[in-house]
């Protein structure tokens, strides 16, 4: 007997608009500016619906900062991809990794950085809403840190902190000035993590 397919996970439409929709306002306009009736006239769902997925406006913050990690975590895993597809050394890996980051400052993020904006907003670093940014912080740096180690670098902890330093200014100081500091980062960066020798 074959054996049985896995159960497929069926994606609720509503809960994906209204995450979709949230997602777009929490970072246009800040957290606490958006209130939840805007979210749900834009997104087009009731009330009822959003309480089905989310018990609040706390839970979807918190989704909405696991989809950004997870958008994130999407640009590590396309350089890997293009990694492996060019046969690419581990020093390469790392100077994609670089590019994607910088990408990512002028293609989606170019308010800031979601898990710095909203930690501004909710200042308890124990609540539920700084844990998933302290995850996404350490997840970061942890494989900063690994690529680094790959690629030869002396001290890949440092490496990789001020890889994290550098893209926290470049996507604020992007925001704030109005420049494109992609440029700068990238070289910097490609500089910090020895790729430039």
């Amino acid at each position: 007997m074959p054996d049985a397919a896995p159960p497929t996970t069926k994606v609720s439409e509503p809960r994906e608009r209204l995450l979709r929709t949230a997602t777009r306002l929490f970072y246009e306009e800040g957290i606490h500016g958006v209130g939840v009736d805007r979210v749900l006239a834009e997104a087009g769902v009731t009330r009822a619906t959003m309480y089905r997925h989310f018990p609040g406006k706390e839970a979807l913050v918190v989704a909405y900062l696991e989809h950004e990690d997870a958008v994130i975590r999407g640009l590590f895993a396309a350089a890997a991809e293009e990694a492996a597809a060019r046969d690419a050394t581990p020093a390469e890996l790392l100077a994609l990794v670089i590019d994607g980051v910088a990408q990512d400052a002028t293609r989606l993020h170019t308010r800031g950085c979601p898990f710095i904006n909203a930690s501004a907003e909710y200042p308890d670093a124990e609540g539920p809403v700084r844990a998933v940014v302290r995850t996404h912080r350490e997840w970061f740096r942890g494989t900063l840190t690994e690529l680094a180690t790959a690629a030869g670098s002396p001290d890949p902890a440092a490496t990789a902190a001020s890889l994290v330093l550098l893209r926290d200014a470049m996507l604020v100081g992007g925001y704030l000035d109005g420049q494109d500091v992609a440029t700068d980062f990238r070289a910097t960066a490609r500089k910090v993590a020895g790729l430039d020798a």
